[in-house]
């Protein structure tokens, strides 16, 4: 067998059932890595040893009464701004010290169903608003790949933890590129579920349903197990998807991808005027060989609408940022970024929130009509490099720091606007500078709301023609 930290989260499952490794091993073994490495990358603002111990114990029972779930003995940690009961809970801030929820959210639950091993909480920024994860109360989160840049954000912790090798998979969010950025910045894949794909239930409700939860992964099976397991829903839900035509998503990426029409953007979308790094192009042509020779057709697509559109999105971001349940007194202990985010968000009016909302939907028919005659749309994921730590988070100015973060992430909240799935994949490898370490360039697939299944099945087809290195050589 492999090193337990070298195995994708099936093929550890597998060796747990088969009796190569147990759940205690595989946690002892994820544990002494996640103490070792876990503080170079900055992956985790707190370990859990002792309930994932509990939940270790409760696998090796499982197992030996022949339950099939999924990810039996699976390290899986969780993003700090999601609920783990009797873990403290921070969100990246200062301001939420000392909360310690009483009940899962609903993906805990259904992860605790599959069987993983909560080993800790991953590091976020607070609130999760920037695209980098330089919190205040815990060290920034690094890409392994170049321990002097961002792993991204808002979940890098969880990307650091995953390209370090530490866990095969772990969970995350996504509410303008929160998936995506990491992933692009750490070599992995994400992907962004369509909009009520996986509930917010039992506990959680939509809100302004920009965000969306997942997991970050070294390969797209991975991905698609884990959807398999968040995709069930709640009491109360209001939106239902088809389930995907080959039974499983993991059976999705098995199915033969009929040719498609894949459309090609690569001018920035909510920035029209932010540069485009010479080696995030050369991804996207890396992509479209690849597409090219598999047999399907290539095309410039339009930009969806013009990049003034997308500014009531803004107001909706405020206003979540301000939605945030702290007291007033809290505000001098949040980051400059977020007092920023929260002071412009209480000053949007209920009428021009509504506006905004109403121009989120009007976009979805704009971009749908733009996009009729493509079935994928092509594009980086990031515009540059992810930033040197500290380089984009600037204190003195947050309006700069948000205008910054909309330059190096110009595609990725579309699709979050949209609703619609997003995956990003890490197909090609070079320096962003001369003399440089090889860094990950991400591409990102989106598809029509509700086709998981087809871009899982195209991401796998790409993996397989273009397999990518899974762990930096110094992991």
């Amino acid at each position: 067998m492999s090193e337990i930290h070298e195995l994708s989260a099936r093929g550890l499952a597998a060796a747990i059932r088969s009796g190569e490794t147990s759940p205690s091993e595989v946690l002892a073994h994820t544990l002494e890595r996640a103490t070792r490495i876990g503080p170079k990358v900055g992956a985790f603002v707190r370990l859990a040893p002792e309930l994932a111990q509990q939940q270790a114990d409760d696998a090796t029972a499982r197992l030996a009464a022949g339950d099939p779930a999924p990810m039996l003995g699976v390290p899986l940690p969780i993003k700090d701004l999601t609920m783990v009961a009797g873990v403290e809970m921070n969100a990246g801030s200062a301001a939420m010290r000392g909360f310690v929820p009483d009940v899962d959210d609903g993906v805990v639950t259904r992860f605790r169903e599959a069987g993983t091993l909560m080993v800790g909480k991953t590091t976020t920024p607070e609130m999760g608003l920037p695209p980098y994860t330089e919190p205040d109360i815990a060290p920034p989160a690094r890409t392994p790949w170049d321990l002097t840049r961002s792993a991204g954000g808002s979940s890098g912790g969880a990307a650091a933890a995953v390209a370090a090798g530490i866990v095969p998979i772990a969970h995350g969010s996504d509410g303008g590129g929160s998936i995506r950025i990491p992933a692009a910045a750490c070599g992995l894949v994400g992907l962004k579920p369509s909009r009520g794909r996986v509930s917010t239930g039992p506990i959680g409700v939509d809100g302004a349903a920009l965000a969306v939860t997942g997991v970050l992964t070294r390969d797209v099976r991975d991905t698609a197990v884990a959807l398999d397991v968040l995709a069930g829903g709640w009491p109360g839900d209001d939106r239902w998807l088809p389930a995907p035509a080959a039974g499983s998503f993991l059976a999705a990426c098995d199915a033969e991808v009929e040719p498609l029409r894949i459309g090609v953007l690569t001018t920035p979308i909510i920035t029209p005027e932010a540069p485009v790094h010479a080696e995030a192009l050369t991804a996207v042509d890396t992509a479209i060989r690849l597409l090219e020779a598999a047999g399907h057709s290539v095309s410039e697509a339009p930009v969806p609408f013009p990049a003034e559109r997308w500014l009531p999105f803004i107001d909706v971001w405020s206003v979540m940022a301000a939605s945030a349940p702290l007291p007033p007194e809290a505000d001098p202990l949040l980051v400059p970024l977020t007092r920023w985010m929260r002071e412009r968000g209480r000053g949007v009016d209920g009428v021009t929130y509504a506006k905004a909302i109403a121009s989120g939907q009007r976009l979805q028919r704009d971009a749908a009509r733009a996009w009729a005659d493509v079935d994928v749309v092509l594009s980086p994921t990031l515009a540059q490099p992810p930033p040197r730590i500290g380089a984009m988070r600037d204190d003195a100015d947050p309006e700069g720091d948000f205008w910054a973060q909309c330059a190096f992430t110009p595609w990725t909240s579309t699709w979050n606007i949209l609703g619609a799935p997003a995956i990003s994949l890490p197909l090609h490898h070079a320096p962003a500078e001369a003399g440089g370490p090889s860094l990950p360039w991400g591409v990102m697939l989106g598809a029509r709301t509700g086709r998981e299944d087809l871009l899982l099945g195209l991401a796998a087809a790409l993996e397989t023609a273009a397999p990518w290195p899974l762990v930096p050589p110094a992991a």
